[in-house]
């Protein structure tokens, strides 16, 4: 199928965590304190995304309080936990109500290989798995945690037309916060 053809249904985007909204590492402190590194091009567009009627959904098999609060400060519901990836795109396609059709997925490793093949538009960062890029119809040109996921925001929200308009959104919000100071 067209890129172009699997873009236009799209209403909920997903998106892994570790490899895709970080670089995959993972750093630990002291005690129980993990550290992790999101980059704010992602964070922008995801509020873009938001604002502009696509919402995004995080699906991790790993817990953590960092992205917790990163998912909190976006406004994005996370399924932390989700070992297994087809039933957490499952668990998200029946919480927004969504096909499973009409959901793009952005992944970076073998783990999600079962969810790529359910989705309608499967997306693999720069750096995944052979496997991965495999079974994707998009692979962004940035790498997991440099700014795939508004590179993958981006796409589906010019594809099907809208990116002028989530701009404009987003330039009024800076207006009016700028009226409200």
């Amino acid at each position: 199928m067209e890129l172009k053809a699997r873009i236009l249904p799209i209403k909920l985007l997903a998106c892994d965590v570790d490899g895709v909204l970080t670089d995959g590492n993972i750093v630990y402190g002291s005690g129980s304190q993990e550290f992790k590194a999101f980059n704010i091009q992602d964070g922008l567009g995801i509020k873009l995304a938001g604002w502009n009627g696509l919402p995004v959904v995080w699906i991790t098999g790993r817990s953590s309080d960092a992205v917790e609060r990163r998912a909190a400060e976006l406004d994005v519901k996370i399924f932390q936990g989700a070992k297994d990836k087809e039933v957490g795109i499952r668990t998200a396609a029946e919480v927004f109500g969504v096909p499973l059709e009409e959901i793009a997925y952005v992944s970076d490793d073998l783990n999600d290989l079962p969810a790529l093949k359910l989705v309608g538009l499967p997306i693999a960062v720069a750096n995944a798995a052979p496997e991965v890029k495999a079974l994707a119809a998009y692979v962004t040109e940035a790498r997991g945690g440099t700014g795939a996921v508004r590179e993958a925001i981006e796409l589906i929200l010019r594809g099907q037309g809208r990116w002028e308009a989530a701009i404009e959104t987003y330039l009024s919000r800076l207006h009016v916060a700028r009226v409200g100071q």
